[in-house]
């Protein structure tokens, strides 16, 4: 219960902005929707590409929708147009909000009884007085209801948003997910749930309202979840315009190593707030655009997907390649190596490599017909992938991405037979399982590298408080932290882990 209650919280600064972007997006697929039914009552055409299009669009999957917007606005950032975060999130969240709204809309304007439009035309009364005066309020209780239903399914859809940059509930149950921390998972469901209980049944009192012409019923409704809404994002207006956003990714090592660093900026005198959940795709970018000031990446993922080198050269020169390319073309600072390398290594269930009698990943390479590989959500997808097939010639019988997480528990369970592991990871050792070399060094190094926004690349303040992790955090240590958040009982939150990390390296 006391976990429950501290996630709990956590909650309000979220829901500020959960609210916000579902209410914004509403907002704009109101003004979007209402004016393209009026258009598609009228012209069976345009009805026809717009219903088309919007239902095109449902088809997609949210999170898909939401990562789709980001290569778009990115291609737009020379005018200064944000690529992740409120942005990408509000026009995916409204396209998502459009089709309800609009077939609900088409819909009751076309159940109109049409001796009643007859009638009007009878009287003289102009297309923008019929609309008005007769259409507006017969079709306004099926318009509302598609209002309904709209606002639930971006409530639901904005939790999603977290994976674009965006603040939102779903912050507390991505990072639940990933820690197996059930009570964050809970307190961002029952928030969620919560919010849209309580938007579908405000909206449904203004359309019993408007059902049956009920002024007081409905305008008090409207002005009840006006109230909500302000009440709701105080947070938000609460908070101090400048506050220092530290970024991590989506695994237990960057959360603690977050909380590491955002201690450091406090004591500092800095007020912070955490930005979680991003992929290795995006929050490089968010850091060169400022929306990020501060995270941990690491040289190889650096060195493959932002640099697009196919080379390895040794840890040293890496990482001062990586330094210069990185300040030289997009402002970012490297403060340095934070004194740990974090890996891709293969790794199996030790009792199934020493039966195979599996060392390297030449002998995985030719037992791969028999065998399962599961992996993190984005390595399958990624250079280092294509370069360690390259090398090897896997051929395997299954690949299933998982969260990593859960990529573990894959393994123990005999979902998966081997894994595409992390070295810095302490569930390695503890659950036993063999690393196997790879002795064409086909996989990069990954050394933990602490990088800076251009905002604060030559902050002297800044940087003095972040110079001390530098060099810092042996491997040992780091497996020790991750295994405190990733053990299955007596479990630490990412932050208790950052205490324990900051004692243990000073």
């Amino acid at each position: 219960m006391n976990a429950f209650t501290e996630a709990l919280g956590r909650v309000p600064p979220l829901l500020a902005a959960h609210v916000l972007l579902a209410a914004a997006a509403l907002a704009l697929g109101i003004a979007i929707s209402l004016p393209l039914a009026v258009w598609s009552a009228r012209r069976a055409g345009v009805a026809r590409v717009a219903l088309g299009a919007a239902s095109l669009v449902q088809t997609i999957p949210s999170l898909a929708l939401l990562a789709l917007f980001y290569p778009l606005l990115l291609s737009l950032a020379w005018l200064g147009v944000p690529a992740l975060g409120f942005l990408p999130s509000l026009l995916a969240l409204t396209l998502y909000a459009v089709l309800p709204i609009l077939r609900n809309g088409v819909a009751g304007l076309a159940g109109i009884d049409p001796a009643v439009t007859e009638a009007a035309d009878a009287v003289g009364m102009t297309p923008a007085q019929k609309l008005r005066l007769v259409e507006a309020p017969l079709a306004l209780p099926v318009v509302v209801a598609g209002i309904r239903t709209a606002a639930v399914w971006t409530i639901g859809a904005a939790t999603l948003a977290t994976t674009v940059g965006a603040a939102s509930l779903g912050d507390l149950i991505f990072a639940g997910l990933q820690t197996q921390n059930w009570a964050l998972v809970l307190a961002g469901c029952v928030a969620a749930a919560t919010l849209a209980l309580a938007a579908d049944a405000l909206i449904g009192l203004v359309e019993r309202g408007v059902r049956e012409r009920r002024r007081w019923l409905w305008a008090g409704a409207l002005l009840a979840l006006a109230a909500g809404v302000l009440a709701a994002t105080v947070p938000l207006w609460l908070k101090p315009q400048r506050t220092v956003v530290v970024g991590a990714k989506n695994f237990s090592e960057q959360y603690i190593l977050a909380r590491l660093i955002g201690d450091r900026l406090t004591r500092a005198g800095y007020r912070v707030e955490y930005r979680d959940g991003l992929g290795s795709a995006v929050i490089f970018g968010a850091l060169a655009g400022g929306e990020v000031d501060v995270y941990v990446d690491y040289a190889g993922t650096i060195w493959t997907n932002a640099m697009k080198r196919a080379d390895t050269p040794p840890h040293a020169a890496m990482v001062r390649a990586i330094g210069d390319w990185a300040q030289r073309t997009r402002g970012v600072r490297l403060v340095g190596p934070l004194g740990f390398e974090n890996a891709y290594a293969f790794a199996m269930r030790g009792a199934d490599a020493r039966r195979r009698g599996l060392r390297t990943l030449d002998d995985l390479a030719a037992a791969s017909p028999d065998l399962t590989l599961g992996s993190d959500l984005e390595f399958l997808e990624r250079p280092e992938w294509r370069a360690v097939q390259r090398a090897y010639p896997f051929r395997f019988k299954a690949a299933r991405p998982y969260s990593p997480t859960f990529m573990y528990r894959a393994l123990a369970s005999g979902g998966a037979d081997v894994i595409s592991a992390f070295s810095s990871d302490g569930r390695i050792a503890a659950d036993g399982l063999t690393v196997l070399t790879d002795p064409k060094g086909a996989i990069p190094g990954y050394d933990a590298i602490l990088l800076v926004s251009p905002r604060h690349a030559h902050d002297a303040r800044f940087l003095a408080a972040l110079q001390p992790l530098v060099g810092r955090i042996p491997v040992a240590a780091m497996r020790a932290a991750n295994y405190q958040v990733d053990r299955d009982t007596a479990k630490r939150s990412p932050e208790q882990a950052a205490r324990w990390l900051a004692a243990k390296i000073n």
